[in-house]
């Protein structure tokens, strides 16, 4: 497990995690540069999914991306704290992860989920984030994690939370 500052739509992994909406829709910030670098069957593919609850995760093809695979997890947005959105942030993380291996990928790459328009603070969403991943990473075969920080500020964020 790695925290690196990089493009998420350059990543040469087999898959990367798309911090999405419930409706799968082109949005802003990672979701928008997913859609733009993936092309127009990215969002027609997300369009035929009919949505994703909060806390899940859905795959679509990487389509024009180097990533085989586009992970569409849908994270909480923030609320306060007491709207179970730590248990919704980390599901999102763990199905992520279990779709991943059930697509047959050996790498990943993560944003960081919710922390954007969302508004779920950063230092406790990497903090969820990293045990999340570990818990379902303690498999026979894990992934190769790779969370693709956006900026430095991000990328402290998760050093402070244990990944090198």
């Amino acid at each position: 497990m790695r925290a690196v500052l990089a493009d998420i739509t350059t990543m040469e992994v087999d898959a990367i995690v798309n911090a999405a909406n419930t409706e799968l829709a082109p949005g802003g910030g990672v979701c928008g540069a997913i859609h733009r670098a993936a092309g127009p069957r990215l969002a027609e593919a997300c369009r035929a999914l009919g949505g994703c609850s909060t806390g899940s995760a859905k795959a679509t093809p990487g389509f024009n991306l180097p990533a085989k695979h586009v992970i569409h997890a849908v994270g909480p947005v923030w609320q306060g704290g007491d709207h179970g959105e730590a248990a919704l942030l980390a599901s999102a993380y763990r199905t992520s992860m279990d779709l991943a291996l059930e697509l047959g990928c050996r790498s990943i790459a993560f944003p960081a989920i919710s922390t954007g328009i969302y508004g779920y603070p950063l230092d406790q969403a990497t903090s969820i984030a990293v045990a999340a991943v570990r818990e379902a990473n303690a498999g026979p075969e894990p992934l190769d994690v790779t969370f693709c920080c956006f900026d430095a500020r991000a990328l402290k964020a998760y050093q402070d939370a244990g990944v090198a």
